[in-house]
């Protein structure tokens, strides 16, 4: 009797699973099947992953205490990536739950009572699985937490409208769409969610989540006081205690902003009786005593200096320090302020943001008091530590490029000052300031060793510890040296990236981000050994043959003078001081350089007018034989008109035409053009120069010619002088002189290296160089496709004409700009377009071409780039590949933001020499155009069996009938 009991309720549950299976039933059975499946199948394993997602995201988050903290901890960047592998398996779990068991099809009415409003909206769903709504919401947070945010919000939008009639799940939905706004920057739409969600009531349900969204929302937007209660609901719905405490330290943030000390200080007192990780409970104590120092200095100082003490902190003591020196600001004790932030750089144990914030606040205040030495050393070490991203960084960048610039001349007058006065000094009192010197090169050496003997015992210690951990758990996998501790690549490791570039400024100095960065001189022209035949050297190989030039000659002479390249004796300081004449000579020289370079850069790029005016009038009364006096007065002029001193300006003028009436200067400033160029001259050259710009296009050589004079007269100094040197020395080979041409062009490279036709310039003095002749024409010289060398070679004219020969390699070539292949992200950065465009070319070539190699080559080329493919044997493969390639529907949107060009190996060396690309188009129309091509398929031919097509082999009329309008190509098809 049981046996059949169990045999019928299982025949009904196999009827009731039979019968709920399918998703275009809506029946009560299919329903709750649907919901009980998707629950505790795929959902739960994608839920798992979420959490996994979280765990990892939060435990290696590494929030910035410098700056106000992020509500989410996905509003870190560094931190944006953590967990994205779980939230990738989650989504794809999501989708799953979405595909299986979504119910769309509509109930069956068949109740005879009249439809309530309940009904209705129940019959309008979308959605008919009632627990599908949570598979939607986890997909969306998924989305958000792994950065995509732009994705979250197009699935929270689709999520508001299913279940537009379901308050509470339509309300998180919007919540979460408003948060996803919030984080793209999109407040102007993320304020329109929650304006029409106010309109309506918040379902209860919802409200948390809309606590959490409102808080984000005022905080992007800078209305602190609004965020306040709803920071202080958020920390109350919060269960992760890490979570908890970081809304509670950004609460504090929020009310030390807000000047409220005492609500600031018990906030942070929440952080520490919460016991979170040791760093946010160490930077809630730090902020502490900030928030308290008011009233409490003393007291606070003691605290942190206890603090300072502690070996739990020994790795934080730069924070500390850098706390001591707030408060002492806070007195305007700066003295005392400057004298903590020195300890805590002196003592930090890490080169991360913490330390640049500290250097960049010391920096700051050695820049007010003026002292630029020591704010170059520490802005140079910050702007390694430090965000691009911050607000500030502009700024610093520009102050430490100025400082780098100006600082090696202040130190060379205070060097060449100090050794001219130890060379009076008697010889008793000469010895006893070097030993001083050398007294405290051997204590900072000790320290330094100390440092780094105390570095590689804890270093051995951690490395101790490390292994035992391996031995006792035997889990820890074997890190690769290009990972860092927490498995990201090395440069995702800001630190790391950080130490390197302190590495390698300590090696190579500051060097600016652009190609040939190890070039002392950049200019492609040898000016300076033209006659003799010399080669311009790299600066790395001129440093290195320098020093192997010192070391063969310390070799030759190494028992005379060991003592004098030893800074540990005396001798090596008594060898720099100048005793004699011709040593105070060149000790002076280098004080006047010294001296007239930052009097400029003082007045010119620090607008310190006072030290600029001590600096040059030092120079024009101390050493009224240096060379470029003129102009140091010309400076001086410029300096007291700033101030509006008309009378000492003219003095300075008077001066200038009593002492160097021929120079350039004093011309220039007794011209009675002088001031209306001063007030008006940029605009008046701008037109001048355009006027003569069109008039080199229609080769009116004498308006050039007249132009460029005025251009020396009134503008020697103007910003278009370059360009004016440079179009009349055009101007000159169009009419015949070439050597005058040839002239101009040198002066473009010499004065003028970093205008922008200098380059060009250059190009064409080096082919004159190497024997090239020079030949007329005349191009637009703002357009790239226009652009060509004026140069052509001795050897044989035929060789640089373009060749109509198709039966010769051809080349498949997209040519491009670099930045016109970018596209910006959600978050503004550039992504890498020709890369996208080198992966596109490559599937592009693998799929449609599977019998032949294309090599493929991407070559940078005067501000241009030209990706190349090579193995077409003839014109008729280039081009039927080209046809091919365009006529493909993926390819159109990249290929539109390219010239695109089919020539052979012969013409592509003329391009950008003797013809431009727009020249080679109107050749190809003339020349290859008319063409007709082979209607085989010769792509899906080894390269090896191809025919050889003779150009007398022309296709029948039945032929080119049969081939229709696909003769009909046209070169500006490809563009």
């Amino acid at each position: 009797m049981r046996r059949l009991l169990y045999i019928g309720i299982g025949s009904v549950i196999s009827f009731l699973l039979m019968t709920a299976c399918s998703t275009q039933k809506n029946t009560g059975n299919s329903r709750f099947w649907h919901s009980f499946t998707a629950k505790y199948n795929t959902y739960y394993n994608g839920s798992l992953a979420y959490i996994e997602g979280d765990e990892e995201k939060e435990k290696g988050n590494k929030d910035n205490f410098t700056e106000m903290l992020p509500l989410y901890v996905v509003g870190n960047k560094k931190s944006r990536d953590l967990g994205k592998g779980k939230y990738d398996r989650t989504i794809e779990k999501m989708e799953k739950t979405i595909k299986l068991h979504s119910i769309k099809a509509k109930p069956v009415w068949n109740k005879t009572r009249k439809k309530t409003a309940r009904d209705r909206e129940w019959l309008s769903r979308g959605e008919y699985n009632p627990f599908l709504w949570k598979a939607w919401m986890l997909m969306g947070q998924a989305q958000f937490q792994k950065g995509a945010f732009d994705e979250a919000a197009a699935t929270f939008s689709y999520v508001s409208r299913l279940y537009q009639g379901q308050p509470a799940i339509n309300g998180m939905a919007r919540a979460w769409l408003a948060r996803c706004y919030t984080e793209l920057d999109w407040l102007y739409d993320a304020e329109d969610v929650i304006r029409n969600m106010n309109r309506d009531s918040i379902h209860y349900k919802a409200q948390k989540t809309w606590d959490a969204t409102m808080a984000d929302f005022y905080l992007k937007n800078g209305e602190l006081e609004k965020a306040l209660p709803y920071l202080h609901k958020t920390a109350k719905h919060e269960k992760r205690t890490a979570q908890k405490a970081r809304i509670w330290y950004l609460t504090g943030q929020v009310e030390a902003a807000l000047n409220h000390k005492e609500l600031s200080y018990k906030a942070y007192q929440k952080v520490v009786r919460l016991n979170p990780p040791y760093e946010l409970e160490f930077n809630a104590r730090i902020a502490q005593t900030e928030v308290m120092a008011k009233g409490n200095a003393k007291k606070m100082i003691s605290r942190l200096k206890r603090m300072a003490a502690s070996d739990n902190n020994k790795d934080y003591l730069d924070q500390v320090y850098y706390a001591i020196g707030n408060i002492y600001l806070m007195q305007n004790d700066t003295a005392k302020a400057i004298g903590a932030y020195e300890k805590g750089n002196e003592k930090a144990t890490r080169s991360g943001i913490e330390k640049g914030v500290l250097l960049l606040k010391l920096g700051d205040l050695y820049w007010i008091k003026e002292k630029y030495n020591d704010a170059q050393r520490c802005y140079g070490e910050a702007i390694g530590l430090l965000d691009k991203d911050r607000d500030d960084y502009e700024e610093l960048a520009h102050r430490s490029k100025v400082l780098d610039e100006l600082v090696p001349h202040t130190d060379a007058v205070y060097l060449q000052d100090s050794l001219q006065v130890l060379a009076k000094l008697p010889e008793k009192e000469r010895l006893a300031a070097i030993d001083r010197v050398i007294d405290a090169l051997k204590k900072k050496e000790k320290e330094e060793r100390d440092k780094a003997l105390e570095a590689q015992v804890n270093k051995l210690q951690q490395s101790i510890s490390a292994t035992n951990g391996r031995n006792t758990r035997n889990t820890t996998p074997q890190q690769n040296n290009t990972t860092s501790r927490d498995g990201k690549w090395y440069f995702y490791n800001q630190m790391a990236v950080n130490q390197g570039k302190q590495q390698f400024q300590r090696q190579w100095g500051k060097r600016e981000n652009v190609d040939d960065w190890q070039r002392a001189n950049k200019t492609v022209v040898n000016l300076q050994g033209e006659a003799n035949g010399e080669e311009t050297t790299d600066s790395l190989n001129t440093a290195e043959n320098e020093e192997n030039n010192e070391v063969s000659n310390e070799t030759d002479t190494a028992e005379n003078d060991t003592l004098a390249n030893d800074p540990h004796n005396r001798e090596y300081y008594l060898a720099q001081i100048p005793f004699t004449e011709d040593q105070l000579a060149e000790s002076n020289a280098t004080i006047m350089d010294g001296l007239f370079n930052s009097g400029i850069i003082f007045k010119d790029k620090l607008e310190n007018l006072k030290l600029s005016e001590k600096q040059l009038l030092r120079l024009t009364s101390q050493y009224p034989e240096y060379e470029q006096n003129d102009q140091a007065w010309y400076h001086l002029f410029l300096l007291y008109s700033l101030r509006g001193d008309t009378l000492m300006a003219n003095n300075c003028l008077a001066r200038m035409q009593a002492d160097y009436p021929e120079s350039e200067w004093t011309i220039l400033l007794s011209d009675p053009y002088f001031e209306e160029n001063a007030r008006f001259g940029e605009h008046l050259e701008d037109s001048i120069y355009g006027a003569t710009y069109e008039a080199f296009k229609a080769n009116k050589h004498e308006m050039i010619q007249a132009n460029a004079k005025l251009s020396a007269e009134r503008f020697p100094l103007g910003e278009n002088r370059a360009k004016f040197l440079f179009i009349n020395g055009l101007s000159l080979l169009n009419q015949g002189d070439a050597k005058g041409c040839v002239e101009n062009l040198k002066t473009v490279v010499e004065k003028y290296p970093q205008s922008e036709v200098s380059e060009m310039a250059g190009m064409i003095v080096k082919g004159v160089q190497e024997g090239r002749t020079l030949h007329g024409g005349k191009f637009d010289l703002d357009d790239i496709w226009s652009r060509r060398d004026i140069t052509a070679s001795n050897d044989s004219v035929a060789a640089d004409t373009l060749s109509a020969e198709r039966n010769m390699p051809f080349l498949f070539i997209l040519v491009y700009q670099p930045d016109s292949l970018n596209e910006h992200s959600t978050e503004g950065r550039a992504t890498s377009g020709e890369n996208q465009l080198l992966f596109e070319m490559a599937r592009f070539n693998f799929s449609n071409f599977m019998v032949r190699n294309f090599d493929m080559e991407i070559e940078r080329d005067n501000g241009i780039n030209r990706m190349m493919i090579r193995g077409f044997l003839n014109f008729d493969e280039a081009l039927q590949y080209a046809r091919q390639l365009h006529a493909a529907e993926a390819m159109g949107k990249m290929l539109k933001r390219c010239r695109t060009l089919v020539i052979s190996e012969h013409n592509l060396a003329l391009i950008g020499t003797r013809y431009s690309y727009k020249d080679y188009d109107e050749f190809y129309e003339k020349t290859f155009l008319p063409l007709p091509i082979s209607n085989e398929d010769l792509l899906q031919q080894p390269d090896y069996e191809q025919p050889v097509i003779d150009a007398e082999d022309e296709p029948t009329s039945k032929q080119e009938e049969d081939s229709g309008d696909d003769d009909e190509f046209e070169l500006e098809d490809l563009w």
